[in-house]
């Protein structure tokens, strides 16, 4: 009898910690959410105080492809992820309160984890700017030289560095990327490759042209009149590959070719 009553006793005294540790856990709970609601809120406040909207406005000024534009709330991105942070670390004080240890171990390594993930976004973030300046600064240095072709290479040289920040990005976030990294070798590769295989075929051609359209904008101007192969007119535009002339009968194109290699007589 004295034994059922010790098992009944103790039944009783477990039950009675349980309920009051549940109480507790309920009643951290509350409190922490509360606080959560109430940094959020101060968060926010001190988000839009610093206008960090504005770096919403950079990046989703970016286009990825033609036309196509990143959609990113940086306000609400960095809201959710400090709620769910918060939340967390609130369920590992709970956790640990009812002696759920497997539980709380595993949100603390998920904790732990966020850190890198934020680094490698900051990389991607960082790089994805890097790429965009370095793809404007290509379409501008084409425009400067009045050259075609600028948005399939800027496009080109875009993607190829936002690959390579993507990569360094997990690299940050502690994601293997071996399997990644070794692919995008033999991809470059023989993008490199074939491109130095063009180069050898048809640079010489290249070149030339791009020599004889340099060395027509810097001897003729628009509005200048010349005479070449018996055609006379003002020059109402230099392109990449011709010149376009206009006589009294018309517009004529004439290939920047027959410019370079005939006699011009500048009339005025």
């Amino acid at each position: 009898m004295e034994t059922l009553e010790e098992i009944k006793n103790m039944a009783i005294e477990n039950f009675s910690s349980t309920g009051v540790n549940i109480l507790k856990a309920l009643l951290v709970l509350l409190i922490g959410w509360i606080l959560i609601k109430l940094m959020l809120r101060i968060l926010k406040k001190s988000l839009k105080f610093i206008k960090v909207d504005k770096l919403s406005n950079k990046i989703n000024a970016i286009e990825i492809i033609e036309g196509k534009k990143l959609n990113v709330d940086v306000e609400q991105l960095l809201l959710t992820v400090l709620k769910w942070v918060a939340l967390l670390v609130l369920l590992v004080i709970v956790s640990e309160m009812m002696e759920i240890n497997m539980l709380s171990e595993g949100i603390a390594g998920l904790i732990g984890f966020l850190p890198k993930v934020l680094s490698g976004t900051a990389v991607f973030v960082i790089g994805l700017f890097i790429a965009n300046a370095v793809k404007k600064g290509i379409q501008s240095f084409f425009k400067t030289l009045e050259l075609s072709g600028s948005k399939i290479i800027s496009q080109l040289v875009f993607f190829v560095i936002l690959i390579l920040v993507s990569v360094t990005a997990l690299n940050q976030a502690g994601i293997n990327t071996d399997l990644i990294t070794s692919n995008l070798n033999l991809i470059f590769g023989a993008v490199l490759a074939a491109f130095a295989i063009a180069i050898g075929l048809g640079a010489r051609n290249v070149v030339a042209d791009l020599l004889r359209t340099f060395y027509v904008r810097r001897l003729y101007e628009l509005g200048q009149t010349i005479k070449v192969k018996g055609l006379e007119g003002d020059i109402e535009a230099i392109d990449d590959i011709s010149l376009t002339l206009k006589t009294k009968t018309g517009k004529t194109i004439i290939p920047i070719k027959e410019i370079v290699d005939n006699q011009v007589e500048i009339q005025g």
